[in-house]
């Protein structure tokens, strides 16, 4: 197997999103936006199968070690597929050591907390994780004005911010908390709430706040998209049309997130994935 097949192997098995939206990509920009969400998937793995904090902060430092490698020119270069498919994309791609590792470090943030204070304190976890991944997608589709960067960068909060709507229950399993704690207060429920998942009024109260706030967060990075870059940029787009109709869909079905994960079929998101391309 190529390095360019195991991580469209890794982006196929996830069943994510984001696959459904570089569909439609010429060929180069696809390899390099599947390497990337391939890269985004292992280093996430880490923390989430990793039950020894210690092992976990290992891994993410050799991680470390083969994004250095994609960038140092030393012989033989990076071991795992995931980076060798970097490697070949990343000059063309301007995708940056320090944004590799600025996601690594979003990745170890989870080894550190699983509470967040404010939503000022979240929003940097959500840059990590999701704003870079948006800065480094933005460059792989193509821009021609920098306030496209703007856009990417919202449009991950976004995203994360969808993620984390979704997740509640999830999340909950594994003592995470991702909701701001003062927030939390603000609504009468509880961490016990959450980690009992008792629907109460405020919690329904909180996710509709937090699901306003998501929504925001969109109609923010649409309207920092350039015109003459909305062509190009056309897969963050579509992946905003699959979360915008997955928002309303746990809106429609009573937010109940911490009883179940909320999805939608393959097919739907094919279905939106064509419809928004075609519409340009």
């Amino acid at each position: 197997m190529t390095p360019d097949q195991y991580c469209q192997e890794k982006a196929i098995q996830s069943g994510s999103s984001f696959y459904y939206s570089f569909l439609y990509l010429p060929a180069e920009r696809r390899r390099a936006i599947t390497a990337l969400y391939a890269f985004c998937r292992e280093v996430d793995d880490v923390v989430d199968e990793c039950t020894d904090p210690a092992v976990a902060r290992a891994k993410l430092a050799w991680w470390r070690h083969e994004v250095a490698r994609i960038f140092d020119g030393a012989e033989g270069g990076p071991a795992h597929p995931v980076t060798k498919a970097l490697a070949a994309v990343a000059e063309r791609f301007d995708l940056t050591e320090k944004r590799l590792n600025e996601i690594i470090d979003g990745m170890e943030m989870d080894l550190d907390y699983n509470r967040y204070a404010d939503f000022e304190t979240l929003k940097r976890y959500c840059y990590h994780v999701a704003s870079v991944v948006g800065l480094c997608s933005a460059g792989i589709f193509g821009y021609r004005n920098a306030d496209t960067l703007a856009y990417a960068q919202d449009l991950g909060l976004a995203f994360q911010l969808t993620n984390i709507i979704r997740d509640v229950g999830e999340d909950a399993r594994r003592d995470r908390i991702y909701l701001p704690q003062d927030e939390l207060s603000r609504f009468g429920v509880s961490d016990e709430d959450i980690l009992h998942a008792r629907e109460t009024d405020g919690f329904r109260q909180l996710m509709e706040f937090q699901i306003e706030r998501a929504e925001g967060c969109y109609a923010q990075a649409y309207a920092a998209l350039p015109a003459e870059d909305r062509r190009s940029q056309r897969p963050g787009i579509i992946m905003a049309a699959i979360y915008q109709t997955l928002l309303k869909e746990i809106r429609r079905d009573g937010c109940h997130v911490m009883r179940e994960r909320v999805s939608l079929t393959p097919i739907r998101k094919l279905w939106i994935a064509w419809t928004t391309w075609i519409r340009g």
